[in-house]
C-alpha cells in the first residue's frame, strides 16, 4: 500500500522515485503547499464573509458557493491532484515554476470572474473564463504528461479521475460563461445549461477527484491495508461515473431530460460502488486520525444521498422544475459533501505536509483534531436543517451551525501555518541558494487577497449608516436619512427620494405583496426575494449622484416598479432625457413581415372543437413555462405559455361539470398564477402566485354556460397575458344543436422582443402591438384555411383575450343566423334578421353560426381593418 505519510511528502530519504533530491527540495514543496493552503483558508474566509453580509452584496448567494468551491476547492485540488499524480505514479516532481505559475493564473482568473459576474462586466468575465480554461488545460497537460514513463503502481487509475475532473473543470468554465454572458440561447435552455453547469461542477470537478483519492486515503486515514480488489473497483467507478457524467451533463446542456437522467444513474452506481468497498474496508482498530475519518465517511454519505435524490428529482420533474430540487440539495453537496471533504482531508494532511517529524505531526494533529466531536456533530446537524424541509428558523439555524463549524476549523489551522511558516523562515535563513525575493505566486496570491478583499469592503456590506459615511470621501452632510420602501402592487413607494449629496442613505425595504420581490440599487447593494412581509435593510453609504433602483424579477422593472434617488444640486444626472438602463421601444422594431414564409414544416395550430367529453369531472394538467413559438411567419418569439402553447388548450364541458384543474410551474425565474372566468370562487388561494416547481389543483363547478377566458393571475397582468397565457373554456348552453363543424378562435394582439424587456413593455402599455391574431399565430389560417364543404353548417366559437383590444368577428360572403354572446342568444334561427359581425369586448365570447352556399373563399376577420391588416383574417375553403 502506498503510504501518504512516507510518500513523496515524507521526510524520510531522498533517494528513489518520486522523492525528493534534497533537504532543499522538500523545503521548497512544503513552501508550496503553505502558500497554496494559506490561500485556500483565505477564500474560506472571504466565502464566510459574504454570507454574512448578504443583506447588502448584490450577489450574495453566488459570490459566498463561487469563493468556496473556485477559490478554496479549485486550489485545493490542483495542488493535491499533481501531488498525488506524482506519488501514485512514482514520477518526476514537475518544475515548480510552473505549477506555482498554473495555481496563480487560476486564482487569478477565480478573482477575475468573481469581480467581472459582480460588476456585471461582459468583456472581464470573458477573458477571466479564458483564463481558467488555459490554466485548466496546462494542469491537464501536466497530468497526462506525468503518466507518461513514470513507473506507475496499482493505484495509476486514480490519476485518472484528476484528468477526467481537470475536464470538468473546463466544461463548467464554458459553462458558467455562457450562462453569465447571456448568449446561451436564451431562458428556454437556461434551466439546462444551468443544470449541467452545477452538475459538471459538483460530480465532475469535486467528485470524481474525491471518489478517486479516497481509494487511497481512506484505509490510509483509517491505518489499514486497502483490499486487494481495490484497483479493478476504481476501474469500474471511474468508468460509470465519468461515462454517467458525460451523459448527463451533455443531455442537459441540451435539454433532454431522460437521457440526463440514465447518465445520473450511472453516476449513481459508481458511487455506490466505491461507497461498499470504503464500507467493506473499515475494520475495528483504532484510526490514525477518527477525525479525518469520521468527517470522510459522514461527507461521503452525504454524496451519496445527495446524488440519489438528486436521480429522483430529475427523473420526475422537468428540468425547469428539477432545478428546484439541485437547489434543495445545494446545502447537502456544498457543506456536507464539498466542505466536510475538505476540512476532514486538510486535517489529515495537513500534519503530514507542513510537519517537521513524527512528534511534530502529532502536535499539529492534535491541535486540528481539537473539539472534532462537537464541530462533526454541529457541521452535519447544520446540513440536515438546512436540507429538510423545516420552517424558515429551522435552516437558519442550520446554516448558523455549520458555518460555525467551519469557523471553527479555520481558527485551528490558521495557527498551524503560521507555525509552519516561521519555521520554514528558519529553515530558508539556513538554505543555500534560497532567495526571500517575492516570487510569482507570492504576488499573485497577494494581488488575489487584495481584490477580494475590496470587492468584500466595496461591496456595501457595512450595515452602520454612519460607518459608511465616514468612509466616503467627499463634501458630505455626514447626515443619515432612513427612509421606508414599501414594494406592492408592481410599484415601488415612494418612487421618489431627494436627498441632499452626501446624506448616508439607508432604505428600510418591506414586502406588503402576496407575490415575492426585490429591490436593486444601481450600482450599490440589493435585497434577496422578499416574502410577504419581510424586511431588508440596505445601506447606500453617502449618495452623491442620482440613482435608480428597481425589481430585477423579468418584466418588473419596465412594468414600472422603479424608484429614483435624486442628489437636489445634482443637475447632469437626468439632461439624458433617460434613466441609464432604459432603451427607446424603436429599439425593438421588429419589421415583422406577414408575406414570407413559415418554416419548414410548421403546421397551424388546429381550430377543430371537439365534443364535451363524457363524464362529469373533467381532469387536467397546466405547466406554466417558456416555450419558443413560430408567432408570424418565418417569426420565432419566446412565449410564456400554459401547456406549451400560446393560447393554451381549449377546455370543454356542460353545465354542472367540474373542472380539476393541476397548475405546476415549470418556469425558473417568475411566479405565475391561474384565473378560470367560467368558475365562481374565492381567489386568494386558487388564483394565488406559484412560485417555480410549485403546484395547486384549482377545482371549480361551471354552473353557467358561456365561452369563458382564462389567463394568468399573477401581476403584472398585461405583461403575462401580452406574452401568451391565455385559454379558452367553452360551456356548452343546454340543447346545443348539433352542426357539420365547429371551431374555436381565440383572438389577442402580439408583442414581439424580449418578453419583459422595456420596448415590449411599452408597446403594451401603449397598446400598440406588432400584429393580431388567431389562436397565437398571425396569418396562419390565410395560409392554412379551414375546411368545410358547400352547404354544411359550421359553428365559430370566439374568446377576446385581448389583453387590451377586442374584436369585430366578421365573414365576408356568409351572414350569420345565430348570435350567441356572453351567455344569451342574440339571435336564433328562424328569425327574420341576420347578424354580420359578433363584437366582443376583450375577455368576452361568444359564437355564431353559419351555412356556407357554395364552394369557394370566404374570408374571416376582425373588420377593425388594422387588425385584419395585420395579421387577424383567415380562410375558409369550401369545397362540391
Amino acid at each position: 500500500m502506498t503510504s501518504i505519510a512516507n510518500g513523496p511528502t515524507g521526510t524520510g530519504d531522498a533517494s528513489g522515485p518520486g522523492r525528493y533530491p534534497s533537504r532543499f527540495r522538500v523545503s521548497g514543496v512544503k513552501a508550496r503547499h503553505l502558500r497554496a493552503h494559506v490561500l485556500i483558508l483565505g477564500w474560506l474566509g472571504l466565502a464566510l464573509l459574504a454570507v454574512a453580509a448578504q443583506e447588502a452584496l448584490p450577489v450574495v448567494h453566488w459570490l459566498a458557493v463561487h469563493m468556496f468551491l473556485l477559490g478554496a476547492v479549485t486550489t485545493a485540488i490542483l495542488i493535491w491532484s499533481e501531488h498525488f499524480a506524482v506519488a501514485l505514479l512514482h514520477a518526476k516532481i514537475p518544475d515548480e515554476r510552473w505549477s506555482t505559475a498554473r495555481l496563480a493564473t487560476a486564482n487569478l482568473a477565480v478573482a477575475g470572474l468573481l469581480i467581472g459576474v459582480w460588476k456585471a462586466t461582459p468583456v472581464l468575465t470573458a477573458v477571466s473564463a479564458a483564463l481558467l480554461v488555459t490554466a485548466a488545460t496546462a494542469h491537464l497537460v501536466t497530468l497526462v504528461r506525468l503518466g507518461r514513463g513514470a513507473l506507475g503502481g496499482r493505484l495509476k487509475p486514480i490519476v485518472s479521475y484528476y484528468q477526467a475532473a481537470t475536464a470538468a473543470l473546463i466544461a463548467g468554465a464554458i459553462l458558467g460563461w455562457l450562462m453569465a454572458g447571456g448568449g446561451a440561447g436564451g431562458p428556454d435552455r437556461y434551466a439546462g445549461l444551468r443544470l449541467a453547469h452545477i452538475h459538471v461542477t459538483l460530480l465532475g470537478w469535486i467528485g470524481l477527484p474525491v471518489l478517486g483519492t479516497l481509494f487511497m486515503l481512506w484505509p490510509t486515514v483509517l491505518g489499514v491495508r486497502m483490499k486487494d480488489r481495490t484497483t479493478k473497483v476504481s476501474r469500474w467507478v471511474l468508468w460509470l461515473t465519468s461515462s454517467g457524467l458525460l451523459v448527463t451533463v451533455a443531455a442537459l446542456a441540451l435539454g433532454w431530460r431522460w437521457p440526463a437522467v440514465a447518465g445520473l444513474a450511472l453516476y449513481v452506481e459508481g458511487a455506490a460502488l466505491a461507497g461498499h468497498l470504503f464500507v467493506r474496508t473499515v475494520r475495528g482498530n483504532r484510526p490514525v486520525s477518527a477525525a479525518a475519518a469520521w468527517m470522510l465517511a459522514a461527507a461521503t454519505c452525504w454524496l451519496l444521498i445527495a446524488v440519489a435524490a438528486d436521480l429522483a428529482w430529475l427523473a420526475a420533474r422537468p428540468l425547469a422544475a428539477a432545478q428546484s430540487g439541485i437547489d434543495a440539495l445545494l446545502p447537502v453537496l456544498l457543506i456536507g459533501f464539498v466542505a466536510q471533504i475538505l476540512i476532514g482531508a486538510l486535517t489529515y494532511l495537513l500534519p503530514v505536509v507542513l510537519s517537521s517529524g513524527p512528534k511534530d505531526r502529532a502536535a499539529v494533529r492534535a491541535l486540528l483534531e481539537r473539539g472534532w466531536l462537537p464541530r462533526l456533530v454541529a457541521l452535519n446537524t447544520g446540513v440536515a436543517l438546512a436540507a429538510l424541509p423545516l420552517p424558515g428558523p429551522a435552516a437558519t439555524t442550520g446554516m448558523l451551525l455549520a458555518a460555525l463549524a467551519g469557523a471553527a476549523f479555520l481558527a485551528l489551522a490558521v495557527p498551524v501555518l503560521v507555525r509552519s511558516g516561521r519555521g520554514l523562515l528558519h529553515d530558508a535563513d539556513h538554505a543555500a541558494g534560497v532567495s526571500r525575493r517575492p516570487t510569482l505566486w507570492g504576488t499573485a496570491a497577494g494581488a488575489v487577497l487584495t481584490l477580494l478583499a475590496v470587492l468584500v469592503a466595496n461591496s456595501g456590506g457595512d450595515t452602520s449608516g454612519e460607518a459608511s459615511a465616514a468612509g466616503t470621501a467627499g463634501a458630505g452632510s455626514g447626515t443619515t436619512h432612513t427612509v421606508s420602501v414599501t414594494l406592492a402592487h408592481m410599484r415601488v413607494r415612494p418612487a421618489l427620494i431627494e436627498v441632499a449629496a452626501g446624506t448616508a442613505l439607508r432604505l428600510k425595504v418591506t414586502n406588503t405583496d402576496a407575490q415575492r420581490h426585490d429591490l436593486k440599487v444601481e450600482d450599490g447593494p440589493s435585497t434577496p426575494m422578499l416574502a410577504d412581509g419581510d424586511t431588508r435593510v440596505l445601506d447606500l453609504g453617502q449618495v452623491t449622484k442620482n440613482r435608480e433602483a428597481w425589481c430585477t424579477l423579468p418584466g418588473h422593472r419596465a412594468a414600472g416598479m422603479t424608484m429614483d434617488i435624486v442628489v437636489k444640486d445634482d443637475d447632469t444626472a437626468t439632461d439624458s432625457g433617460e434613466h441609464a438602463g432604459h432603451t427607446s421601444a424603436a429599439a425593438d422594431d421588429s419589421g415583422l413581415g406577414l408575406s414570407a414564409d413559415f418554416s419548414t414544416g410548421w403546421q397551424a395550430r388546429d381550430a377543430d372543437l371537439a365534443p364535451a367529453p363524457g363524464g362529469r369531472v373533467h381532469k387536467v394538467e397546466l405547466h406554466a413555462a417558456h416555450t419558443t413559438v413560430e408567432v408570424a411567419p418565418g417569426v420565432k418569439q419566446q412565449m410564456w405559455t400554459f401547456g406549451g402553447t400560446a393560447p393554451g388548450p381549449t377546455l370543454r364541458g356542460k353545465v354542472g361539470d367540474v373542472f380539476e384543474v393541476t397548475l405546476v410551474n415549470d418556469d425558473t425565474g417568475m411566479g405565475h398564477g391561474i384565473d378560470f372566468h367560467a368558475g365562481a370562487l374565492a381567489p386568494d388561494k386558487p388564483m394565488r402566485t406559484l412560485d417555480p416547481g410549485e403546484r395547486l389543483v384549482y377545482r371549480f363547478r361551471a354552473e353557467k354556460a358561456g365561452a369563458w377566458l382564462y389567463h394568468c393571475s399573477t401581476s403584472p397582468m398585461l405583461q403575462h397575458m401580452g406574452n401568451g397565457m391565455y385559454g379558452a373554456v367553452i360551456i356548452d348552453p343546454p340543447g346545443l344543436a348539433k352542426v357539420d363543424h365547429e371551431y374555436v378562435l381565440v383572438s389577442s394582439e402580439l408583442y414581439l422582443g424580449t418578453p419583459g424587456s422595456t420596448a415590449q413593455v411599452t408597446k403594451m402599455r401603449q397598446n400598440t402591438p406588432d400584429a393580431w391574431a388567431f389562436n397565437g399565430i398571425a396569418n396562419q389560417y390565410a395560409r392554412q384555411p379551414l375546411k368545410v364543404k358547400a352547404g354544411e353548417r359550421a359553428r365559430f366559437w370566439v374568446v377576446a383575450a385581448g389583453p387590451s383590444d377586442g374584436i369585430a368577428f366578421h365573414i365576408v360572403g356568409t351572414v350569420f343566423d345565430t348570435v350567441y354572446k356572453e351567455g344569451a342568444y342574440m339571435l336564433e334561427p328562424g328569425q327574420a334578421g341576420g347578424a354580420q359581425v359578433l363584437d366582443l369586448a376583450p375577455a368576452q365570447g361568444g359564437f355564431v353560426e353559419t351555412t356556407f352556399p357554395e364552394a369557394g373563399h370566404y374570408a374571416f376577420v376582425d373588420h377593425d381593418m388594422r387588425h385584419a391588416e395585420a395579421g387577424a383574417h383567415g380562410r375558409v375553403e369550401a369545397s362540391d
